[in-house]
C-alpha cells in the first residue's frame, strides 16, 4: 500500500506541513504512555517502514534511528503513570499527543492522528487535525511516530524502570499485563510507576 496517500490529500488541498501522531503505551499495567510526533520530508522513502506492531524490536530500532536522522522534525512526549490514575488514560493519551505536536520545532499545518479519538473528558487534541482508523499501516507520517513512540517507551521501561525497580523485570514485559509482571505484583505489590486504576480487579481479589 501507498503509505503517502494521506500526506498527498493534504498537500493537494494547499496544506504546506503534516505531521503524523501516534500513542504507545495505553494498555500496560505500569509507567508513562508516550506520543510522537513527525514531520517527513515529502514522499521519503524509508524502506520497510510500518505499523510497529508489525515490525520486530530489532527492525524498530533500525527504523527509530533511521527516522530521527531523517525527520523534518520530531518530538516525544510523555505522560507518567501518577497522572494517568489521575484524569484516565484517554485524556492522558490526548494529552501527550498534543504535547509531541506542541514539542515539534516545524508548526504543523496539519497533524494525521492514528485512531478515531480526538479528546477526552479533561484533553483533547486541539491542533488542527484529521483522524485515521488503523493510520499507523496507512500513513509513513503515523507508521514513523508509531516507531518513535513504542520504542522511546520500551527503552525507557526496559533501562529506567527496570534499573529503579529490578525486583517487577520491566525489561522483559515492558509493564505489560503478563503473567510474569502479575507473578511480581502478587509478590511485591505495587510500585509508584504503576497504574493503581489498571490494577483494582487484582487489588480485590487480593485476600
Amino acid at each position: 500500500m501507498d503509505l503517502w496517500t494521506y500526506e498527498r490529500e493534504q498537500w493537494n488541498n494547499g496544506v504546506q506541513t503534516v505531521c503524523g501522531v501516534d500513542e504507545a503505551g495505553a494498555g500496560p499495567l505500569a509507567g508513562p504512555v508516550y506520543a510522537a510526533a513527525v514531520i517527513l520530508p515529502r514522499e521519503l522513502d524509508i524502506p520497510g517502514l510500518n505499523d510497529s506492531k508489525k515490525l520486530t524490536e530489532k527492525k524498530r530500532e533500525a527504523l527509530f534511528d533511521i527516522i530521527t536522522a531523517q525527520a523534518a522534525a520530531y518530538s516525544i512526549a510523555r505522560v507518567e503513570a501518577a497522572e494517568i490514575d489521575q484524569i484516565d488514560i484517554l485524556n492522558a493519551r490526548m494529552k501527550a499527543m498534543q504535547l509531541a505536536i506542541d514539542g515539534l520545532s516545524i508548526k504543523p499545518d496539519m497533524a494525521l492522528i492514528d485512531g478515531n479519538r480526538d479528546h477526552g473528558s479533561l484533553f483533547s487534541v486541539t491542533a488542527p487535525h484529521i483522524t485515521i482508523v488503523g493510520g499507523d499501516g496507512k500513513s509513513a507520517s503515523i507508521a514513523a511516530a508509531s516507531i518513535l513512540a513504542k520504542v522511546s517507551r520500551d527503552r525507557y521501561v526496559s533501562t529506567e524502570l527496570d534499573a529503579l525497580y529490578p525486583q517487577y523485570q520491566f525489561a522483559r514485559h515492558k509493564g505489560y499485563g503478563t503473567k510474569l509482571h502479575y507473578q511480581m505484583l502478587d509478590q511485591y505489590g505495587l510500585c509508584p510507576q504503576h497504574r493503581g486504576t489498571f490494577l483494582k480487579k487484582w487489588e480485590a481479589r487480593k485476600p
